[in-house]
C-alpha cells in the first residue's frame, strides 16, 4: 500500500474510532456533572507490545479535547506530555487555548516519536467561568504495522478545581 493510501485509512480509523467513542461516552453519561475546572490525567502510548519476544508496535496518538458545553466556553490552560518516568517532555500549551461551546482542539503525537514509551501521558488543566459540562478528553492511539490497532483512553479527574 502506498503511503497516501496508509495515511487516509489513519484518518478514516481515527474518525471512526472517536465517533465511535463519542456515542458510547454520550448514551453512558445519564447524570451530568458540571465543573469550573479540572486537572485530567490521560493515557497516551508511543508503543505497546506484542508476543512472547515482546515485539514493539510504534502508534501515532493524538489527544482531542472537546468542550461539551452549548452555552459556556472553556479555557485549556495547560497540556503537558510526559514520559514513562514521570519526566515533564513537553508542554504543548504555551498560551491558554479558549474552546467555545462544541469547539475542540487536539495535539499529535508522530508514530515514529518515542519519546513518551508506553507510560506516556498528559496532564492537561482547564477552568471556565462558569459551571460547565465536564469536557470529553481522550487519548487516540492509532498503529498501521501489521493488522492494525486503534484504541481510545477517556481522561481520568484527578483534581476539581
Amino acid at each position: 500500500m502506498h503511503k497516501k493510501g496508509k495515511i487516509v485509512i489513519l484518518v478514516l480509523v481515527l474518525i471512526i474510532v472517536f465517533l465511535f467513542s463519542f456515542t458510547l461516552n454520550a448514551q453512558a453519561e445519564t447524570e451530568k456533572q458540571l465543573s469550573s475546572g479540572q486537572t485530567v490525567y490521560v493515557s497516551i502510548y508511543s508503543n505497546i507490545y506484542s508476543g512472547p519476544k515482546k515485539v514493539p508496535h510504534e502508534l501515532a496518538s493524538m489527544l482531542s479535547i472537546r468542550n461539551t458545553d452549548a452555552k459556556y466556553s472553556i479555557t485549556i490552560l495547560s497540556a503537558d506530555y510526559y514520559d514513562s518516568n514521570g519526566k515533564k517532555i513537553e508542554s504543548y500549551i504555551k498560551n491558554p487555548v479558549k474552546l467555545n461551546p462544541f469547539a475542540s482542539t487536539h495535539y499529535y503525537i508522530k508514530e515514529y516519536d518515542k519519546r513518551g514509551g508506553s507510560g506516556a501521558n498528559f496532564i492537561v488543566k482547564w477552568s471556565a467561568k462558569n459551571k460547565v459540562n465536564q469536557p470529553i478528553i481522550e487519548g487516540l492511539m492509532l498503529g498501521l504495522g501489521g493488522k492494525g490497532v486503534a484504541f481510545i483512553c477517556p481522561g481520568q479527574v484527578i483534581t476539581e478545581h
